[in-house]
């Protein structure tokens, strides 16, 4: 279908903020239902121990309580303790560590859940929580990837060296590469662990209906539909028998919506007792039991001519999982396989990714996963070789990029996933270029490592590709309502990411309508559509809004074969002229008046290969030499996404995205101390970036190369705003302390380690 991008194109006002701003929104939190019940988890203290027992009479006896769950109490309704699939890069290695919804036998990290307590109120499931008595013996804390390969102590005892699995990412011979490279360089890289923080934390409220055998759940996000199969499956129910409704929902950014202990634990116990149950996440829950991310090591070695043509990278990585392998906990891993090259014309990869368990929270999917671990690798090794070979880092880059007409360009084979891809197009040296003009980068190369008002000063440039929008497939389905109105039903979620906004803009320019015709967008429910794939990896609109596409064409069609047989023409004769159809005569009718007889319209889109979009990013930061402090002075980032259905939601996102990249680059990190304890469990010690922080951002997404596979030529946005800004940074403070040759190789860029590394320095060079 043409598009005639009335509204596709077009900053819509977001159509979701009226309720939101009006406090009409409604969360998990503020659904009310009779004779609903509060649960509170009981979670390990320990990070690691046997588990002897767990002691819940004085709990069950407190005031308020009616049911106090443990292993032993699922077993004897179900037979066995159910453990978390894998919903994505699931291999029998990684199926050894999966984690069971409660512990029976063994505790691996401070916060797992060992019971759940079911009482009047939170207050009282609170009071009742701390009577239950656990006895467990401790066993050594595994708290860092060098503690989990010296297996002094094991996880697993099918995995006596602590390591889940291992991927492989390959292309071409890199060993022959660096047998005839002029240069070759290798580092040692770190990367913390840090995750989202959404301002809504987890909730959720399951009603089960005895009588009608049905089960609703109040607060999936995300992937509904996914989380309803395994819910079903573990409760042994059919699948029409589970309802899962998303709500309004404060924030995801991967970390929400994944099938946690607790997507069972609700449900199962409202389900036991036949009352209604909530639990709601507190802030400190939400840093010991939500997923983790980004810790990780990686030894990397690349090899380049004297030129600067780079011919392969080559190096051996370890992941930081936790305790467990959950639902897309390993997808990082496979990312950062797939993607080490990035967009560069890199023709020989080897980097092998082992995933190694330790007594933490276990890691999952968190913006740009997999994607900003190998740009901050590779951006930095990139600089560093630059500089080596004395050659300008611009045009290093600019001399490796891929261009337009090598499209496609194959990835990274992973193994033994049997994961392969290319690069579906795109023009990587147009938005490098753009990106350096509107920064001004021949301006401002004379700041590279000035000294001014007492700060050091530096700037960097780096490139990324996004590649997001997986399939298989979404699905929608448009319905002509009895005003004449459109209703819209998207499998895709809602997690702040104006998803109404643009599907309501795709529906009315496929059917010719002005935006008020769309009378809603349903989202977020199992029960929106036939089966809904969520949100997640930036393919909302280009899998929702193509299955949304798909319906519109197909209820255009029968709404004038509908038409054309009352008005007795032909239905291509017919057009539709906003709320009315004309024939050629001028007779017509009233789109209201042909609701009844007008089908609902399904959709369905696929594709299995993803659309990548792409771009650069160039920042200037001041460093102060005697406190270690960065200051972020300015941001340019300049990102290929096909077709814009809405520049200013996307703008929002991608910057958004980049604050959390500077949150993440420079302040935010989950620290543990050797016993496996979490110090960084609050936000008084876990510090996210605030308005102060935040730079100048000059974010522009441009319409230069539509992506091929998808109909309306769109490709993900959500992502890259956060992939490339630890490389970026970390380059802009390496040119600004290049007096001291500091080459910062670990993250975060913190105030202290920036200071150390400056004080290290300065004493080598006494």
């Amino acid at each position: 279908m043409a598009l005639k991008n009335v509204l596709i194109g077009s900053p819509v006002p977001r159509l979701e903020d009226r309720r939101f701003v009006t406090g009409r929104g409604k969360y998990v939190g503020d659904v009310a239902v009779p004779g609903r019940l509060c649960a509170v988890l009981v979670r390990s203290p320990l990070a690691h121990g046997v588990l002897r027992g767990v002691d819940t009479g004085a709990a069950r006896a407190s005031p308020g309580v009616h049911a106090v769950i443990t292993a032993a109490d699922i077993v004897r309704d179900l037979g066995a303790v159910p453990k978390i699939p894998l919903r994505q890069d699931s291999s029998p290695d990684f199926v050894r560590a999966a984690q069971p919804v409660l512990a029976s036998d063994h505790v691996r990290y401070v916060g797992e859940p060992v019971a759940l307590v079911v009482a009047e109120s939170a207050a009282l499931a609170e009071d009742a929580a701390e009577l239950v008595g656990l006895d467990i013996e401790a066993r050594p804390a595994i708290a860092s990837i060098a503690a989990a390969r010296d297996m002094r102590a094991q996880l697993f005892e099918k995995i006596p060296d602590n390591r889940a699995g291992t991927l492989h990412g390959l292309r071409g011979d890199a060993a022959a590469a660096f047998s005839r490279a002029d240069y070759t360089r290798r580092e040692t890289f770190r990367i913390h662990r840090h995750t989202a923080m959404p301002m809504e934390p987890r909730g959720l409220l399951a009603d089960w209906d005895a009588a009608a055998g049905r089960l609703t759940v109040h607060g999936a996000a995300k992937v509904p539909s996914a989380n309803r199969r395994i819910l079903a499956a573990q409760l042994g129910l059919a699948e029409d028998a589970v309802t899962l409704i998303e709500d309004d929902v404060g924030g995801g950014f991967g970390v929400r919506g994944e099938f946690y202990p607790e997507d069972f634990l609700i449900p199962f116990a409202a389900k036991a007792l036949a009352r209604p149950v909530q639990w709601i996440e507190d802030r400190r829950e939400h840093f010991l039991a939500t997923n983790h991310a980004r810790e990780m090591e990686c030894d990397l070695e690349i090899a380049c001519m004297r030129d600067g043509t780079m011919l392969a990278l080559r190096g051996h990585a370890s992941i930081d999982l936790g305790a467990y392998v959950r639902t897309t906990g390993a997808t990082p891993a496979r990312s950062l396989a797939q993607f080490l090259a990035g967009p560069y014309r890199i023709p020989d990869v080897a980097l092998d990714v082992d995933l190694m368990l330790t007594t933490k929270t276990p890691v999952g999917t968190y913006r740009g996963p997999g994607r900003f671990e190998p740009d901050f690798l590779r951006e930095r090794l990139i600089d560093m070789a630059a500089k080596d070979l004395g050659l300008d880092r611009v045009e290093f880059r600019r001399r490796n990029l891929v261009t337009r007409d090598e499209m496609p360009w194959r990835l990274s084979t992973v193994t033994p996933l049997g994961l392969d891809s290319e690069c579906d197009s795109g023009d990587y040296p147009e938005t490098f270029a753009r990106c350096l003009k509107e920064f001004g980068w021949a301006e401002k190369t004379a700041l590279q490592g000035a000294l001014i008002d007492g700060r050091r000063h530096g700037i960097a440039v780096g490139c990324y590709f996004e590649g997001g929008s997986p399939g298989p497939r979404e699905n929608a389905m448009l319905r002509l309502e009895q005003d004449g109105r459109v209703s819209v039903h998207v499998g895709s979620s809602a997690l702040g990411q104006g998803l109404e906004t643009v599907m309501a803009q795709i529906a009315a320019d496929a059917l010719e309508r002005p935006l008020a015709a769309i009378a809603r967008v349903v989202h977020g429910s199992t029960d929106a559509v036939r089966d809904g794939f969520g949100s997640y990896s930036s393919r909302s609109v280009v899998m929702g809004g193509s299955a949304v596409l798909a319906a519109a064409e197909i209820l255009r069609a029968s709404i004038c074969t509908t038409a054309a047989e009352k008005l007795g023409c032909k239905a291509e004769e017919l057009t539709l002229d906003d709320e009315i159809v004309r024939a050629p005569d001028g007779r017509s009718i009233a789109l209201k008046n042909l609701a009844g007889g007008v089908p609902d319209a399904e959709g369905t889109f696929a594709a299995n290969a993803r659309a990548y979009s792409y771009g650069a990013h160039a920042a200037q930061v001041a460093v102060d030499p005697a406190t270690g402090h960065v200051q972020v002075i300015s941001y340019v980032a300049v990102e290929d996404v096909g077709r814009v259905i809405n520049p200013a939601t996307l703008h929002g996102q991608t910057v958004g995205a980049i604050v959390q990249g500077l949150g993440g680059t420079l302040l935010e990190e989950l620290v543990y101390n050797d016993d496996g304890e979490l110090l960084t469990a609050s936000l008084a010690d876990y510090l996210l970036p605030t308005a102060a922080d935040v730079p100048p951002i000059s974010a522009q997404a441009i319409d230069l190369v539509r992506a091929p596979g998808n109909p309306l030529g769109a490709k993900g946005g959500g992502e890259g705003g956060i992939i490339p800004v630890g490389g970026v940074i970390a380059n802009a403070v390496a040119n600004a302390l290049s007096y001291l040759g500091i080459e910062p190789c670990a993250l975060p860029l913190s105030p202290q380690r920036v200071w150390q590394m400056i004080k290290e320095a300065e004493t080598e060079t006494e």
